[in-house]
């Protein structure tokens, strides 16, 4: 049996066919590449120890992997991050303006995604198309392009009207796909309902992306892992979709909400 120490954060992903996954060690390049793992038993244990992903303090971690400290003062937990259209960094505003001039004030995308229902949602252009990728997207088309975070955030928040911004996990992770229209349809509402004022930022059509995750089998009912609860749990690991490993009996754990926890992973 072989052990993998890691201090959780959201997995590595590439595109491919099917999408292939790693975590990152708690070791200088260290990782460890999970599809070879499907269909293998694989143990999750939980030290009782965390680590804060910014500050890299061994401290008990509030939210997105982050010290309490952290998440009230990175830029990178400011409220903005959740809700773009709060962004000031176009304006020189925010906690860090510099880091709100090197991630916010650079092209976003707002784009449509299918998993259980169309959604839409806004990120960089250098995360396409990790974002819909870590989402458990089936498919994906980015709709506009425009040149800072809050500009992409209204329109986000101008389309609420017609689809969600929020993803069903429990549906994501079963493998359940109840969307009705398709991307190009879903599309072509978009432009109507956000009209003329937005026009200019809209992309030309283009194919949607289809993305095929490292699933052997999807299980009718499942239940969610949480280690700070249950500090050890083993089971036969049958996928990856977003960030949720998927065993066989139904367990599913999201390796991104437990950030900072130091686990080791025994395979």
């Amino acid at each position: 049996m072989q052990h993998f120490t890691t201090v959780l954060q959201k997995m590595e992903v590439r595109l491919a066919d099917p999408i292939q996954y790693r975590l990152v060690g708690a070791e200088q390049d260290d990782h460890l590449d999970m599809n070879p793992l499907l269909g293998h038993e694989l143990s999750l244990k939980f030290s009782g120890q965390m680590q804060c992903l910014n500050c890299h303090k061994k401290v008990k971690v509030f939210r997105q992997g982050y010290c309490y400290e952290c998440f009230v003062s990175a830029p990178s937990a400011a409220d903005c991050i959740l809700k773009p259209e709060l962004c000031m960094g176009h304006l020189g505003l925010g906690r860090d303006p510099a880091w709100e001039m090197a991630h916010h004030v650079q092209p976003h995308f707002v784009y449509l995604a299918a998993t259980q229902s169309i959604k839409v949602g806004v990120t960089r252009s250098t995360q396409i198309p990790d974002r819909w990728i870590d989402q458990g997207a089936e498919r994906a088309i980015a709709i506009a392009k425009v040149p800072y975070r809050k500009l992409a955030g209204l329109i986000e928040v101008a389309l609420k009207q017609l689809f969600t911004d929020k993803t069903s996990w429990q549906a994501m992770v079963k493998g359940l796909d109840s969307s009705e229209l398709s991307l190009a349809e879903a599309r072509s509402r978009a432009f109507e309902a956000l009209g003329p004022s937005f026009e200019r930022y809209f992309l030309p059509e283009e194919q949607a992306l289809h993305l095929k995750y490292p699933i052997q089998s999807y299980s009718e009912k499942v239940s969610s892992l949480n280690l700070q609860k249950q500090s050890y749990y083993s089971g036969r690991l049958r996928g990856m979709r977003g960030q949720y490993l998927l065993f066989e009996d139904g367990t599913v754990f999201n390796v991104r909400s437990s950030s900072g926890l130091v686990v080791q992973l025994s395979y």
